[in-house]
């Protein structure tokens, strides 16, 4: 080496330089070669950009609408194309991506093969309102710089992996509106700085982590909507950030812990719907920036804090279905900007304060359904914008304030069943909008308001069983919106014939019975073309019954206990849809005309107490329908008209105090819903029919006759011999009489069907076509098409290719009925199943469903109830005849894409509103109630207009006066539109029937003390359902379940992601938005579990279909689902 050292130095300076340049040459040769660290950092930015498009490329490969893409978003997603240019795609300025923004573009897949180990650099990834379904995969903890996840309203499933607990970067997740189940991680804990956690619409379940309490950064919380259960825990109390508390919807337990006083910046706070038990604790007082406090639907009991009144930022306020007790604090006077004041269903006492007066900005008072004493306010006159004052079903006493002739704005006045007395304000409307005025079952006197005779738009009036005075005459006007007006039980004067009966064009029910009202029922009453109900009796009218009342379509005409005399016009008898004649009591003098029989839908008639002469014509037998007849107290003669054997639906039957001869017809012993039999005081003689009414008869029913006998303790035995009795048996030869043996019930039952179809076969009169097995029927239309043998031609012997339906009673066809002198009539006639080869109780259920729905049908008239045209009954068939609807069950147009597309926003909130108004008037305005107990989208039919029909009465029950609450032996209903008691006491009673076990027999014993009465609220329920289903456009299903044990499943969080994507929004603020907004409110009212806490359908249709509906306070698209519960009431 020395020697190569000393060789270079003996070389010249030229040689040198020369080695010199060489070296540098081949220095610059190897740093060019070498290559530079940032050129190595571009080549592995450009890799890794390669590889995250690649994995978005391979997720888009298993997306499930891949047909859609060529006019869809991602069509941009290609691979001759850089990510950062794709749609949804955004990258950092190192050209990776950060952001993944997916919303609401239809993806459909999941997220199994999602490569998320390929995005280092993702910050934000935003999925939300998609189809996406299938688990969250837990290797989505790969994306360790992530801060916004957000995979709501989409259809994700199974837990919450533990793993997103390690995404220590996040500051806001939502995971809202999924079906995700399991309990909530509580490796949450790690996610110290987390903004905003949506979990709500889920199904989680189990208890809110302890460890959430260390989540100090949270601004909002939401667990609404899920199965959580629990207490509250005290560690959220520590989150003293939060602004916005969601936990409604749930099934907590357990007081309200003190901690939640400690967030004092809470705007909204949310606990309604749980099982909170409980004081309202006083600390809520000190959130003074609460604009939201829901604490309704739960088990809170004691006072009402007085601290409350400090919460002067309050715009909702929801208290309403608890366990409230005491007095209403006057602090709540402080609540200026409080626009809803709902406390109803609690059990407050104590007056309402003074103080209500100063909530300047309230809208509807509703304090209804509470124990409440004392008198009404004066100072609410003072709140300028009241539309609704409800306080219904209390205890007030006093006076209605005079004051309340000031509130111009006033649409709807509910103040019935209290103890108030005095005069009602003279100028009750003086801004000329009230529509609902009920003030009924009080002790008001005075005068009817005098606003009133110029009120036109009064929709409905009911000021009965008070004291009012005045003259009709003169201080009632024009209402042409009227449609149900009732003033009974007052002490009114003055005459009829000065009201202005034409222009009453919407007046469908009208009342004034038990008052002093004179003169003469003028002619004019027959120009109200839809009056449909007039009930005068208990008056003091005079003069003759006048003709011009068959002009009307009338099916309840009430005029007994007053000063009528004449003869009964035989022009009643073209009263062909009347069901209820009552002309008892007066002094009526002629016979009975033969054309009272043309009434064939009659159910109860009553002539009783007049002077009456002549005998009864044998068209009586033609009133098929008739359940309850009473001609007794009057003057008729000659022999009862063997004819009334054929009335086989009468359960009453009075004749006293006649003068009728001979024997009571043998027929009657086969009219086997004969319950109450009165033939005393007549010159009655020979056997009393062979039935339990009459065996069971009192002497005072059979009392004073001239020689009646037979199987009665209080009669002598017929002789055995007794010619009556012999011929009484030839003529019914047919009948099949079964020995009554011990404990042979099932005997009996066999003898009654038989005995019933061979007597309708054998004894029943012929029809006029000739058939000679028509042996029941009843026409209630003018179509003289309309015949069994043209049902059967139409059919062609009901053949399947006809069925338009089928039910577990009958089959449902369509027959396009041949007319000679117009257009065809088509008719739906359901048909019973064979009767051949079912066993008793299948054929007692048949006849039973078939009886129903002809009573409860002929018991009522309604335009959004199906009209029955018939029915026919012989040994071969039992038919029902209805109008056809033509567009079929709802249930079908909404499972129908293309028809439903069809149904928009207002048809759909016009068929809701009609549904509301049948089972309003069903429960409410018919006498007896009737509660039908299967309210089903398939139970409800449309027109061409979409008007909606209630159809399907073969399980409906009729509530007797007696006994308001009904009970049943059986379940009924469809499934899915029962009520919870209702689906569990048919399990319980299905393990009664097929099981010996005690304790299935105890536990049905114990549910039948509530899920056997058969109330109103069975249908209430079902509407619910069925309301639900009309926005959304398919049965609720799992969302409805929840509903009515408390806890909650997954629905979006706004209104307009529940409701039917088929057709577009209904707009942000106008009528049909809030029409859209007032059903989905009422319906989920109506499905509340508990039946008492149920609205009544007479409460919907007043808020929902009677006055207008308070302006939305945001536009519908930002209406949330938690606003809308709150405001449930």
């Amino acid at each position: 080496m020395e020697a190569s050292f000393f060789s270079l130095l003996s070389k010249t300076p030229s040689q040198l330089f020369r080695n010199f340049q060489a070296l540098i040459l081949l220095i610059s040769i190897l740093l060019l070669l070498w290559p530079s660290s940032s050129s190595l950092s571009v080549a592995a930015a450009a890799a890794a950009v390669n590889l995250e498009a690649e994995a978005l490329l391979t997720w888009k490969a298993t997306l499930q609408n891949q047909h859609q893409f060529n006019y869809h978003p991602l069509s941009s997603w290609s691979a001759q194309t850089s990510p950062c240019a794709w749609f949804g795609i955004f990258c950092n300025n190192q050209g990776s991506i950060a952001n993944i923004t997916l919303v609401g573009t239809g993806l459909k897949a999941t997220l199994e093969v999602f490569s998320f180990s390929s995005f280092p650099n993702l910050v934000s990834l935003n999925l939300q309102n998609n189809s996406l379904y299938g688990p969250i995969p837990s290797h989505i903890a790969n994306l360790s710089k992530l801060s916004f996840l957000d995979l709501s309203l989409n259809g994700f499933y199974g837990s919450i992996p533990s793993e997103i607990g390690s995404l220590v970067r996040l500051s806001s997740l939502s995971f809202t509106s999924n079906n995700l189940n399991g309990s909530i991680p509580t490796s949450f804990a790690n996610l110290t700085q987390l903004l905003s956690l949506g979990l709500d619409r889920n199904q989680l379940s189990g208890y809110i982590p302890q460890e959430i309490g260390k989540l100090a950064s949270l601004t909002t919380l939401d667990f609404t909507l899920n199965k959580i259960t629990g207490p509250i825990q005290a560690g959220i109390g520590n989150l003293t950030n939060l602004s916005i508390l969601r936990l409604g919807w749930n099934n907590l337990y357990g007081p309200i812990p003190e901690e939640l006083g400690l967030l004092r910046g809470l705007v909204k706070l949310d606990l309604s719907t749980n099982n909170l038990t409980g004081e309202i604790p006083a600390y809520l007082g000190n959130l003074t920036l609460l604009d939201n406090l829901f604490l309704s639907s739960n088990k809170l009991s004691g006072n009402i804090p007085s601290e409350l009144g400090k919460l002067t930022s309050l715009s909702d306020f929801q208290l309403y279905t608890n366990r409230l007790t005491g007095p209403i604090p006057p602090s709540i006077g402080n609540l200026s900007r409080l626009n809803m004041l709902a406390f109803s269903g609690n059990q407050l006492s104590g007056s309402i304060p003074e103080e209500i007066g100063m909530m300047r900005s309230l809208i509807v008072i509703n304090l209804n359904t509470n124990v409440l004493t004392g008198s009404i306010p004066a100072s609410i006159a003072n709140i300028p914008n009241i539309s609704y004052i409800g306080f219904a079903g209390n205890r007030l006493s006093g006076i209605v304030p005079v004051e309340f002739s000031n509130l111009t704005f006033l649409q709807g006045f509910d103040v019935p069943a209290n103890k108030l007395t005095g005069s009602l304000p003279p100028d009750i409307c003086i801004g000329g909008v009230l529509k609902v005025f009920t003030a009924y079952n009080n002790s008001l006197t005075g005068p009817i308001p005098r606003s009133l005779k110029n009120c036109s738009t009064l929709t409905r009036l009911r000021l009965e069983k008070n004291q009012l005075t005045g003259n009709i005459s003169q201080d009632l006007g024009v209402y042409p919106d009227l449609n149900y007006a009732d003033l009974s039980d007052n002490k009114l004067q003055g005459e009829l014939r000065s009201w202005n009966w034409g222009s009453l064009y919407n007046l469908s029910t009208l009342k004034l019975a038990r008052n002093n009202i004179s003169g003469e029922i003028p002619a004019e009453v027959g120009k109200a073309p839809h009056l449909n109900l007039l009930d005068l009796s208990s008056n003091r009218l005079t003069g003759l019954i006048p003709g011009e009342l068959s002009q009307l379509r009338l099916y309840s005409l009430s005029l007994n206990g007053n000063l009528l005399y004449g003869h009964l016009p035989p022009r009643l008898g073209n009263l062909s849809y009347l069901e209820y004649l009552n002309l008892a009591a007066n002094n009526l003098n002629s016979s009975i005309p033969n054309e009272l029989g043309n009434c064939t839908k009659l159910l109860s008639l009553n002539l009783s107490t007049n002077q009456l002469t002549g005998f009864v014509p044998p068209e009586i037998g033609d009133l098929k329908a008739l359940m309850s007849l009473d001609l007794s107290h009057n003057f008729l003669t000659a022999d009862i008209p063997r004819e009334i054997g054929g009335l086989l639906f009468l359960e009453t039957l009075n004749l006293s105090h006649n003068s009728f001869v001979g024997s009571i017809p043998p027929g009657l012993a086969n009219v086997l819903s004969l319950r109450d039999v009165n033939v005393s005081y007549n010159q009655l003689e020979g056997p009393i029919p062979d039935m339990e009414s009459f065996r069971r008869a009192p002497f005072e029913a059979l009392r004073n006759n001239r020689d009646l006998c037979g199987n009665n303790s209080v009669l002598n035995p017929c002789p055995l011999e007794n010619p009556t009795a012999k011929a009484g048996k030839q003529s019914d030869a047919s009948i099949i009489v079964f020995p009554i043996l011990g404990g042979g019930i099932l005997l009996i039952s066999l003898a009654t069907v038989a005995a019933f179809f061979v007597y309708r076969r054998i004894k029943a009169r012929k029809a006029s076509t000739g058939n000679e097995y028509l042996q029941v029927f009843a026409i209630w239309t003018d179509e003289a098409a309309l015949t069994y043998e043209s049902i059967i031609q139409a059919t062609e012997s009901f053949d399947s290719r006809h069925q338009i339906g089928s039910g577990s009673s009958g089959s449902v066809y369509k027959a396009a009925l041949q007319s000679t002198t117009k257009q065809n009539q088509v008719v739906a006639v359901k048909k019973l199943h064979d009767q051949s080869g079912e066993g008793v109780e299948r054929l007692k259920a048949n006849w039973r469903a078939f009886r129903s729905e002809i009573r409860a049908l002929t018991n009522i008239k309604h335009r959004n109830i199906v009209k029955l045209y018939g029915f026919f009954s012989n040994a071969q068939h039992s038919l029902l005849v209805y109008e056809f609807m033509e567009r079929g069950s709802l249930r079908s147009v909404l499972d129908d894409a293309e028809k439903a597309k069809e149904l928009d926003w207002e048809d759909r909130v016009k068929i809701v509103k009609g549904i509301a108004s049948a089972l309003s008037y069903m429960h409410h305005d018919c006498r007896p109630p009737i509660v039908h107990r299967d309210i089903s989208s398939n139970n409800v039919l449309l027109d061409l207009d979409f008007e909606a029909k209630l159809s399907d009465f073969g399980t409906a029950r009729l509530l007797r006066p007696d006994d308001r609450v009904s009970t049943t032996s059986f379940a009924a209903g469809t499934y899915g539109y029962m009520a919870p008691g209702i689906v569990f006491h048919f399990f319980l009673s299905f393990l009664d029937r097929y099981s010996d076990d005690f304790v299935f027999r105890s536990f049905d014993i114990v549910e039948r003390a509530y899920s056997k009465k058969v109330d109103e609220k069975w249908d209430v329920y079902g509407f619910g359902v069925v309301a639900l289903e009309v926005i959304i456009g398919k049965h609720p299903g799992d969302l409805i379940s929840s509903l009515t044990t408390t806890t909650k499943t997954t629905s979006p969080s706004l209104l307009k992601d529940i409701i039917d994507d088929r057709i577009t929004q209904p707009g942000e603020d106008g009528e049909v938005a809030k029409g859209v907004f007032a059903i989905a409110k009422f319906a989920l009212a109506c499905v509340r579990a508990e039946p008492s806490s149920r609205p009544t359908m007479q409460e919907v249709t007043m808020d929902m279909v009677t006055f207008a509906i308070p302006p939305l306070t945001q536009p519908f698209s930002q209406v949330s689902l938690e606003e809308l519960f709150a405001l449930v009431d």
